[in-house]
């Protein structure tokens, strides 16, 4: 394999990709929008996330609507870059715990953490 130029410094530390894409009711895999109605939906999560980093100091992310992450079984989802690392969430507090775990102290949340492998819920 012939080598590839050394790629550039990260522009973001962080960069965060938060899916926001709608589907319509009652479609069969389900959109993150809808599964965050309860908690004020997902552009009202994103908003709070990125306010919560601010507010701890963490400096040099981006937090980022996305369209369609295609886990959407287990959504709301969001992947965190460099890392690659997806989660699901459900209110200010996974936010807060991914926030703080993650973000601030280089942690995982392991218990809101989706795998490759994952099988979809029955």
């Amino acid at each position: 394999m012939p080598s590839a130029p050394a790629d550039p410094p990260l522009f973001y530390s962080r960069h965060i990709f938060m899916c926001t894409n709608v589907r319509p009711e009652g479609h069969p895999r389900g959109c993150c929008t809808a599964r965050a109605a309860a908690s004020g939906g997902v552009e009202k999560l994103r908003g709070y996330m990125r306010e919560k980093a601010k507010t701890l100091g963490i400096e040099n992310i981006r937090v980022n609507a996305s369209g369609c992450l295609d886990r959407c079984e287990f959504g709301p989802n969001m992947v965190i870059y460099p890392e690659g690392v997806w989660y699901r969430y459900e209110s200010q507090q996974d936010i807060d715990e991914i926030v703080e775990t993650h973000l601030k102290d280089g942690g995982r949340v392991e218990r809101l953490m989706l795998q490759p492998d994952q099988k979809k819920p029955s």
